[in-house]
């Protein structure tokens, strides 16, 4: 019996290494590019417009594993994965983040920069060391690299970026009297179409008050004063001056005295449904939303610039690509050549015709893609037109608290709380929480 199991373990123990011998030249077969070994990364990316941008996505993700681009000798391949819309994306990233299982690279809004600026990695290093990222960098518009630098560094790289826009339908207009090429240039003129436009089943306009109606209401704030709503440092905003106060009133009234906006809360996705629908003939929305009501709409419509008080502005706004510091240097450089890639000039104007995301690229504008592009669509330009009176969007530590402070002071008024003594305590609750910060 002795013999008999010693025998076994010997053939068991053969076995063992032929199997193991055997595996050792499997493995080696199936990574046999790049010598043996891939940098395969992880991208979190968020989708908070209308339309099918997961698909794009997945091919730009299919189209780079294919170009084998490498570093250090092995095959950089990238795995995309749809996170949620921008704050679930954010929620989904910190719990990674603390349970040690990072990504290795996000598209994350702009302004969350102060808020996860200890769990990335600045990009200069990467930058200075590689001639085409400083084309890149130097290429980008000089308004959408505001958010993204502070500190004297740079944090992170444009990438869906946009501004708020008026939209319109042009066969309502006509319907009503209403030049079609004239959209309203002025609160005034707002409130005036307005009227003219709201009949039943029908709205004038529709703003947003969930999800980003902060930055809607940033536009408003913006065009009814010369200063923006937050310190340069992030770290002090202004929530209740006479301007803060006179913009959220607009809004209420556009409701409750000029009826020509629907009670209550407006939600982000509803809106620019209802003015595919004909529900509605304006809305205020994010260019980002162009490409959706293009394919979606069976009517003429126009875009332009967002009707000004004080002055015309506009909040830049939407994601950027952040870089993790929990990860590897060397899979830090392959996310920066991924980036690289994804940002390429004529890319840029494909991920813009395929969006409506304004290409965040300069030169885009030059190649012939989207120079043919925007002379059969010439609404595809005007968001980078506006870009000229464009302001940084409001950006500040603790982001994701001062944003609900805004959010709830904006959704407190419309459903019916005094303007001004809703926004002095938006404010007293603001500080509250910056104190720590100054």
């Amino acid at each position: 019996m002795k013999r008999k199991l010693a025998l076994f373990s010997v053939i068991v123990l053969v076995f063992g290494i032929l199997t193991a011998c055997n595996n050792s030249s499997s493995e080696g077969t199936t990574n046999s590019n790049s010598n043996g070994e891939t940098i395969d990364l992880t991208w979190y990316y968020p989708v908070n417009v209308g339309g099918a941008v997961t698909e794009v996505i997945d091919k730009y993700a299919e189209d780079f594993n294919k170009e084998g681009i490498e570093v250090n000798g092995k095959k950089v391949t990238v795995t995309p994965v749809y996170s949620g819309n921008y704050d679930e994306t954010m929620t989904k990233v910190q719990t990674a983040i603390k349970n040690g299982k990072a990504p290795d690279f996000s598209v994350q809004l702009s302004v969350d920069l102060f808020q996860i600026k200890n769990s990335i990695v600045p990009l200069d290093d990467f930058i200075k060391n590689d001639p085409a990222g400083q084309e890149m960098v130097n290429d980008f518009f000089p308004g959408f690299m505001e958010n993204a630098q502070t500190e004297g560094k740079t944090w992170s790289i444009p990438f869906q970026r946009s501004t708020v826009i008026l939209y319109y339908n042009k066969d309502m207009f006509k319907e009503a009297g209403l030049d079609p090429e004239m959209p309203p240039t002025t609160w005034e003129e707002v409130i005036e179409y307005g009227k003219q436009l709201t009949k039943d089943g029908q709205w004038g306009i529709e703003l947003p008050a969930t999800v980003s109606g902060y930055w809607i209401y940033q536009a408003l704030y913006l065009q009814n004063s010369q200063n923006n709503m937050m310190s340069e440092d992030g770290k002090e905003v202004y929530l209740n001056t006479n301007e803060a106060k006179e913009a959220l009133q607009y809004w209420v009234d556009l409701i409750n005295e000029h009826k020509v906006m629907p009670e209550g809360v407006l939600d982000w996705s509803t809106v620019p449904t209802d003015f595919i629908e004909g529900k509605t003939a304006m809305m205020l929305t994010t260019t980002g939303n162009l490409t959706n009501v293009k394919n979606n709409a069976n009517f003429d419509f126009g875009v332009a610039f967002l009707p000004g008080n004080k002055r015309v502005a506009t909040p830049t706004g939407g994601g950027n690509f952040y870089i993790f510091k929990d990860t590897s240097e060397e899979r830090q450089q392959a996310s920066f050549e991924f980036i690289k890639w994804i940002t390429d000039p004529t890319r840029a104007a494909e991920w813009s015709i395929n969006t409506g995301y304004i290409a965040t690229r300069q030169s885009s504008y030059e190649t012939e893609v989207l120079q043919k592009y925007v002379q059969s669509f010439p609404q595809a330009k005007v968001a980078m037109e506006q870009l000229e009176y464009a302001n940084k969007e409001i950006s500040v530590y603790e982001q994701g608290k001062i944003q609900k402070i805004i959010h709830d002071a904006l959704q407190a008024a419309i459903n019916g709380a005094d303007v001004s003594e809703t926004l002095d305590k938006a404010q007293a609750d603001a500080e509250a929480i910056l104190k720590a910060y100054q």
